[in-house]
């Protein structure tokens, strides 16, 4: 994925949690353990949002691309936030799938509860 596309999704995928009532609360997070992408938050709920974005469905839909390691490194990160961010409520794991062409969204698909906490 080319690093504008990947920006290009992640404020997509923002406005589009945005309009579903979740405060972003980071974006683009960068640890010494890696990147979350965004963190929201929907009600009590604290969301840590995967995005991952493409041109085109040649190679599977973009969420299709989140496996085991992926979800390993998420709880990873989640759990480094965590630390520096405390929370008393619960946690989810959400993936947005992007498919975008042209600056605009083709598909957008919304996993919640995409990882296991």
């Amino acid at each position: 994925m080319t690093s504008s596309l990947g920006t290009s999704g992640e404020a997509l995928a923002a406005d589009h949690l945005r309009g579903l009532g979740y405060r972003i609360l980071a974006a683009d997070l960068r640890t010494p353990l890696g990147q979350l992408d965004l963190v929201a938050q929907d009600g009590e709920t604290l969301v840590f949002v995967e995005v991952k974005a493409r041109a085109g469905v040649g190679f599977g839909l973009p969420q299709e691309a989140v496996g085991y390691q992926k979800m390993r490194k998420l709880r990873q990160l989640a759990a480094y936030y965590l630390q520096r961010h405390p929370h008393r409520g619960p946690v989810r794991f959400d993936v947005v799938g992007l498919v975008v062409r042209d600056g605009r969204v083709n598909r957008l698909d919304h996993v919640k509860n995409a990882i296991e906490s």
